[in-house]
């Protein structure tokens, strides 16, 4: 079987890694270079990175819809394409140009959330299960057929860095199991029930923000849906608090929402709109990120705080 892999971070690699193993792989396409960091200087993606440790070139078109990317697809002569987390909507030539068209690992049950961002609003949501879905392409949003579906369960601390790696794991299994099965005939394709689709919108710094109006349990699931990217946040006197780790606590806090209370065990309690939370790491605005005991020893929150809501 020739396939080509499409795919851009790091959550892609396994898949990526699982299709050289086991099929001819004939040609590997991500998104090009970007600049990062504070010298914003360019950096490859990993999936570039993955294919040259494999010792294939990665293909980095700038245009897709308007570009040659369908001649150089039909060039390779593929059975099948297949996409994870390539982050750019194929056009119909380019999902009609291998055999068996383009095929997709989504991270989520669908036709639940469908878009850029499943694994995040899923946590975000409350969900306690997703997974990886294995669907035939169309010109729709994650709306074809679906071949396959591996359920996952989400743990109730697990971050969205941490279920990724996690459905990452998972997607190489669907490579090596689902996907010869499907390219074969031998795995029929189900419609999706459209009146089921819900949504995973691409992220927005607003989407981030911390609302402490809402209850515990959704400040905190929010903070485990952002991070360890892009990062929830709130404001203290007039800074910048970007949250990387919080809890459910059990103590309760006087005040309205956002006030911070500093308990005898030195730790960082917030009120919420319902519940208390408890923040256990994060990082103001020009500093680094630090434990609950060093941003009561550095003064970045003290007792009586009160951290912004948004308007």
């Amino acid at each position: 079987m020739r396939t080509v892999f499409f795919g851009t971070p790091a959550i892609a690699v396994p898949a990526l890694r699982a299709l050289a193993e086991t099929t001819e792989l004939v040609g590997v396409v991500c998104q090009p270079d970007r600049p990062a960091g504070r010298g914003l200087a360019l950096r490859e993606p990993p999936v570039k990175i993955a294919a040259r440790e494999l010792g294939l070139d990665a293909h980095q078109p700038v245009k897709v819809k308007t570009g040659n990317l369908h001649e150089w697809l039909a060039e390779r002569r593929a059975d099948v394409a297949l996409v994870l987390a390539y982050g750019r909507i194929l056009p119909r030539a380019v999902l009609d140009a291998p055999r068996r068209g383009c095929m997709n690992l989504h991270a989520s049950l669908l036709p639940h959330y469908r878009g850029a961002a499943p694994i995040n609003w899923a946590i975000v949501h409350g969900e306690t299960e997703t997974g990886i879905c294995l669907m035939q392409m169309d010109e729709g949003l994650d709306s074809g057929p679906v071949y396959s579906m591996r359920r996952l369960a989400i743990s109730a601390e697990e971050t969205a860095g941490e279920l990724a790696e996690r459905l990452a794991a998972l997607a190489a299994l669907v490579v090596r199991e689902d996907l010869p099965r499907a390219v074969s005939g031998e795995l029929p394709a189900a419609a999706q029930d459209e009146s089921q689709a819900s949504w995973a919108p691409l992220i927005t710094p607003e989407h981030t923000r911390v609302d402490w109006g809402k209850s515990a349990t959704e400040i905190v699931n929010l903070v485990r849906g952002m991070a360890p990217r892009p990062g929830a946040h709130t404001g203290v006197r007039g800074k910048k608090l970007r949250l990387h780790r919080i809890r459910r606590a059990e103590e309760g806090v006087e005040g309205p929402p956002g006030t911070v209370h500093i308990s005898d065990r030195r730790a960082v309690l917030v009120q919420a709109g319902i519940g208390t939370v408890e923040i256990l790491r994060a990082q103001l605005e020009g500093r680094k990120a630090l434990d609950a005991a060093d941003l009561v020893n550095g003064r970045a929150l003290k007792d009586d705080d009160l951290l912004e809501t948004p308007a």
